[in-house]
Order: structure tokens, then sequence, then C-alpha cells
């Protein structure tokens, strides 16, 4: 009888460790699917990338991510290794973040149900999902439609959040104003739409009070890490981050990591360091150094549905733009809808002076910024950028505002000309919303921890 029970455990273990191999070898296979789909990436620029490459890319992770999660909740949830659940995160996330799930219609509507069922099953119920009394609207916002307006009515329990810490509003170095933008206070969709039509060639506008009830101001606060952390799977989601001050720098790079890690190196390193917010010694500051790294023009809440639902798109992208007023052939195809982007970094950030291709309206949501804006009338003066590397960088200028006014060192002998040119400037401040014209354009530096959302619209 003994023997018989020792033949029936050698079957099942050797059951279990030829199961074990086969989930290793499809891996493998799906991993090599994921780095020659990726490779082709750098053949193209993504706009002209075949479709079929991010679609093998999307696909393959998919099903990397389903073997992955059969190994982790095999060996039970709770018991299993976290760097397993980091693996899970990190292959959706690179799908989101390099090949766009291959578009709405095709993985990412699976990538983002995946990550809430995944967040179900590790915190035990939809309840915790996103932290104290903010779960009820996880599973919602999976439904990537257009998010119908919410009733923003003060809410009968206290929020949870505002017993937990706020970002620094320390600003190490603040630009005087002296050509201000017209500032005024919310306007009318209508009176907007007329003040478009006047000239058709508008002037930026500052324009208060117009996100004062969005849940990022008010019950889900963006200046909390605390809630930053809940609405990004305690900080494991991952980021794409340019590190250095600016992208015309010398030394700039981009790299991806996880949220925990970009807050707590970059933005609040009160965090105490966790497994998803890591402080490695190889990356720490030489004495009197500063870390800049910027979360810059990034599609984070399309990424992240999660925060998407603590915005709503101003009325004022509903309206209808003059064209480009110098220059039609800059006129862009018809949006179907207004294009997001976030914008998050520490102090010292720098975006230098560009224009974009869309009328933009650019919302403070934490913090301060300055920026400087030139008219599209003085483009001759801009010193534009040619291809660089390859890349065509012929909206941005060779012009650093920073140097030209001695904020920033550098050689600004050859500036005289430049200084001359006529230009408006502002402070952006938390809950301001920037109006900047298509063709305008604009220097944007941080002055203390920032974030902030663009609209771009035509």
């Amino acid at each position: 009888m003994n023997r018989h029970k020792e033949d029936e455990n050698d079957k099942s273990g050797h059951e279990e460790s030829k199961k074990k191999k086969t989930l290793q070898l499809l891996q493998r296979r799906l991993d090599d699917l994921i780095s020659v789909s990726y490779a082709r990436f750098y053949a193209y620029l993504f706009k002209d990338l075949p479709v079929c490459w991010r679609q093998l890319y999307t696909d393959a992770s998919i099903l990397k991510f389903s073997l992955l999660f059969l190994s982790w909740a095999g060996e039970g949830v709770r018991v299993s290794k976290e760097s397993l659940l980091d693996d899970m995160v990190r292959t959706l996330d690179l799908a989101l973040i390099l090949a766009g799930a291959a578009g709405e219609k095709r993985g990412r509507g699976w990538i983002d149900r995946a990550f809430l069922l995944l967040e179900e099953v590790w915190r035990g119920s939809v309840n915790e999902i996103t932290g104290p009394g903010i779960g009820e609207d996880a599973v919602e916002t999976v439904d990537r439609r257009q998010p119908k307006r919410r009733r923003l009515s003060a809410e009968t329990t206290p929020n949870p959040w505002n017993e937990t810490p706020s970002f620094s509003t320390t600003e190490p170095f603040m630009p005087p104003v002296k050509h201000p933008v017209r500032r005024i206070s919310a306007i009318p969709m209508e009176e907007f739409q007329t003040y478009l039509n006047k000239d058709r060639s508008p002037e930026p506008l500052v324009i208060s009070g117009l996100i004062d009830e969005w849940p990022a101001r008010t019950t889900h606060p963006w200046n909390k890490s605390a809630y930053l952390l809940s609405r990004t799977f305690d900080g494991r989601r991952l980021v794409p981050v340019e590190i250095g001050r600016s992208y015309v720098d010398e030394g700039w790079s981009q790299k991806i990591i996880s949220f925990g890690e970009f807050l707590h190196e970059y933005i609040d390193t009160s965090l105490t360091p966790g497994p998803h917010s890591i402080s490695s010694p190889e990356r720490k500051p030489e004495k009197g150094n500063i870390k800049i790294a910027y979360l810059a023009q990034h599609q984070l809440l399309s990424q992240i549905p999660l925060l998407r639902s603590d915005i709503l798109i101003p009325d004022l992208c509903y309206t209808l733009p003059p064209s480009h007023p110098t220059d039609p052939t800059q006129d862009q195809p018809e949006l179907d809808s207004p294009q997001l982007n976030a914008w998050f970094g520490p102090p010292g950030t720098i975006t230098p002076l560009h224009t974009d291709p869309y009328h933009n309206l650019l919302v403070q949501v934490v913090g301060r910024k300055y920026v400087r804006l030139y008219a599209p009338q003085e483009t001759h003066r801009m010193r534009k950028r040619g291809k660089e590397g390859g890349v065509e960088m012929g909206n941005t200028s060779l012009v650093d505002v920073g140097v030209v006014e001695g904020w920033d060192v550098g050689d600004g002998d050859d500036y005289d000309e430049f200084r001359e040119v006529p230009y408006q400037e502002c402070i952006l401040e938390p809950g301001d919303t920037l109006y900047i014209p298509v063709g305008w354009w604009h220097y944007v530096r941080g002055v203390s921890v920032s974030f902030s959302v663009s609209f771009w619209w035509n």
C-alpha cells in the first residue's frame, strides 16, 4: 500500500513538473513574440507603425498576463510573491504605454477590466479597490464612453483624504510677471465662442473658476500622495517619465518606472519607500544636485481610467475655434474629441519655447506654473529648430527663455534682438485654466510641485 501511495505521489509530482515546464515554455514563446513585435516599433515613426505590430504586441502581452495569473493564483493570492504581481502589472501597462493596447476596440477595454478585477482579487473586495469612500464608482469607469456629468453636491461624510499630507508648496524660484495675460472669471460657452469669432486671431486668456467642482480639486484630491497611490494600484502602475530639466537639454533621457517610485524619488520624498517606491542607492544624487523627472504630455487619464473619472472636459472644448492665423498649412484634421495629456512634476521642470498643432486649454490642478507666450506673428524671430537625430523639431525654438532672462546658467550674449520681441506671461494658480490659441509659442516652467491637464481641440 505504501508503495502504491509513493507511485501516486511520483506521478503527481511528474505531472506538476510537466505543467510547470509547459507554462515556462509558453511564456518564453510569448516573450519572443513581444520582443520581435517591439523591435518593429523602431523601424517607423509611431504614427506610421503598421497596426499589426501593435496588435501582435498587445495580444501576446494579454496571453502572457493570463499565464502569469495562472501561476500567481495557483499558489494562493495572499502567499504568492509580489514580484509575480508586479510582472502582471508591468506586462499590461507596457502594452498600454508602448502599443496603445492596439486601440480602443482591440485590447484597451480588456486591459482596463483586467486591472480592476486583479485589484479586486488582491484586496478582497471591490470597496477596497480605491481606498476609503471612493470604491463605489470603480467598476463604472471601465466604460470608456464619454462620462456623464456627475452631481457634485457636498458629501454627507467627511472626506477620508483630508487628514493625509498634501504635496509641498515650496517654490525655489518665482519668475516675475511684467506683461500679464488678461485674466477673466469662468466664461459661458456662448461668450467664449463670441470671443473666438471676434477677429479670428484670439489672444491668450487666464480663466479662473472653470474647474472648481472637479473631484480632482475637491473629494478626490490630486495634491495628496495617498490618494494618487490608491488610484494607481498602490503605486504599482507604470508611467513614462522624462529625466532632466528639459527635453532639449544635454543628458536628457526617458524611462518607464512605477508611479510609486516616481512619487517617492521626485515628488514626495517624505513617502516611506515600499516595494513599489524603491529608492535605489545608484540613483541617489550627489550632494547639491537636484533630481528632476517629468511625467510630461502623457495620456495618463486614458491609461488609468480611475483618474479620468476625477475630471470633466470643459464645455469650452466644444466651441469652434479659428484656423491657424498665419500659416494655414499648420491646420490639422478635425479631432473627434479633445486630446487629453497629463503633466506632473517637481519644481524646476521646463517645457521649452514651442507651439502646439491645436488650440489648448492648459488646466492647473495642483501647484503653480509660469507660462510665457509669443504671438504667431513673431514666428520668424523664434529661431526654429530643424531635424535633430532624425526627429523633426521645427515646433521648438532654439531660444532658452531662462537664459535670456538670466534665471538659468548659459550664454545669453546672442539674445539681444530676441529680448525686444513682445510677449505675455502669467502665473497659473491651482484651479486656473490658460487658453493658448493655436500658433502661439509658449514656454512653461514648474514653480512648485505641479499637476496639469491639457485639452487640445480644433
